[in-house]
């Protein structure tokens, strides 16, 4: 909660599963298009939340599957654990507020009783949350005779049914609503409160973090039935909340756009980038980052025409003297990186191979010079492989408000390094 100094221009609060990542999309274009959004336009001043159903375990195993962007804030076990930052700092006053009227072990025992209930895997059962798979159509009647028996055993809780089959026992003050409204009261306390805050969702259990007031929300356009039937009863008449065209995170783009929350043209959507950067007079270092790494994913897959000017252009916002120091430690001029580069291209046509940034921090250290630091990823074959990034870029000799990259140095994150060292440019 400390990353920004001010209050975040824009707090994107979203569900995982089918709203932010895209099981149906292999490719993940509509996630990798709101990464790149989101690090040019947003990481700088804003703050990006996940709400999931998930528990910590297999949180962690999504983002290990997917290229997705490290959250500022994690609310996962369908909002009854809080975590902060890379590091998943664990909000132990949520934890203990959570404690009132609940007790784990009379749930388990009044549930027993209850054949139609299915426990989840063992990862799921959280110290909060309870949960079980039951059949759709003995859902209602379920839900309303374990509320009644856990009543007259002195508990408080909420019951949720989602995604057509999961069924989950939290306490009465616990859910993803209740654990934004924890967030923004915490905000508000230190006056950092979101000047906007989008909530994203697709499922029931996201049906709470509809009913904040003061808050912006999407349902994607892949959103389930429960949810609808929800948004038809309770917030028909809400012009805040909008039922998306678009699937998943293409859903929350265009919700962006929708409420004119700020950019919404995302740079995978540009392929001529003097345009792109004509939304913003002065471009964020991190627009530049995201702008040459996309170059670089497409000049390699051959979706770009194989031109001597777009090398040129390469050189151009590279310093003549300036370096890159390979994770491996080898040292190289940029200019020869970028003629190896041109060797490379099409060389991952048809293939495998996506690139995208993440935690991109900048700092003025200049007048016309920048200190940027970010996690750079690939998504080859050979499985995500990824480095931390730290880019030297100054204004003083760029053209058009761009800029020039004067040094670049690499170190491999934990667990990673190419198998084929020759393979990792830039």
């Amino acid at each position: 909660m400390d990353r920004l100094e001010g209050p975040a221009h824009l707090m994107i609060v979203s569900d995982l599963d089918l709203t932010m990542v895209d099981h149906h999309d292999q490719d993940n274009i509509s996630l990798l298009r709101f990464n790149a959004l989101w690090e040019s336009n947003y990481h700088h001043d804003s703050l990006l939340v996940f709400s999931t159903g998930r528990s910590p375990t297999i949180y962690k195993q999504l983002r290990k599957e997917k290229p997705m962007l490290t959250p500022d804030i994690t609310i996962m076990s369908v909002g009854t654990e809080i975590t902060y930052g890379e590091s998943m700092v664990p909000d132990y006053s949520w934890e203990q507020f959570l404690n009132q009227k609940w007790d784990r072990n009379i749930v388990t025992e009044e549930t027993a009783k209850f054949p139609e209930l299915t426990l989840q895997s063992e990862t799921e059962q959280r110290p909060h949350k309870v949960s079980f798979f039951v059949e759709k159509d003995k859902a209602q009647g379920v839900m309303k005779a374990l509320s009644e028996r856990l009543e007259k055993r002195g508990l408080d809780v909420k019951i949720i049914f989602s995604g057509g089959e999961a069924l989950d026992v939290l306490p009465k003050g616990g859910g993803k609503g209740q654990a934004l409204e924890y967030l923004l009261k915490k905000f508000r306390n230190i006056g950092k409160r979101p000047v906007n805050t989008l909530v994203c969702g697709d499922s029931g259990n996201d049906s709470e973090l509809f009913s904040i007031p003061e808050v912006y929300g999407v349902m994607v356009s892949n959103a389930q039935e429960e949810l609808l039937q929800w948004h038809a009863e309770n917030a028909m008449n809400n012009p805040n909340i909008i039922h998306a065209t678009e699937r998943c995170a293409a859903g929350i783009i265009q919700a962006i756009g929708h409420f004119r929350l700020g950019p919404n043209v995302s740079p995978r959507d540009v392929m001529d980038f003097s345009d792109c950067s004509l939304e913003n007079a002065h471009p964020h270092p991190g627009h530049e980052v995201v702008k040459f790494y996309l170059f670089y994913e497409r000049w390699r897959r051959a979706e770009v025409d194989n031109s001597e000017q777009y090398m040129q252009n390469l050189k151009a916002v590279c310093y003549p003297s300036g370096v890159f120091v390979h994770p491996s430690g080898l040292e190289r001029p940029l200019h020869e990186c970028v003629d190896v580069m041109k060797n490379c291209y099409g060389d991952k046509q048809g293939k495998q191979f996506r690139i995208w940034v993440d935690r991109v921090t900048s700092a003025q250290i200049g007048s016309d010079t920048w200190l940027v630091k970010f996690d750079k990823w690939e998504l080859s074959d050979e499985g995500p492989k990824g480095c931390l990034a730290t880019v030297l870029l100054s204004s003083k000799d760029a053209a058009s408000n761009g800029y020039v990259w004067v040094h670049v140095h690499q170190t491999w994150l934990d667990g990673s390094g190419a198998n084929d060292q020759t393979s990792w440019l830039f």
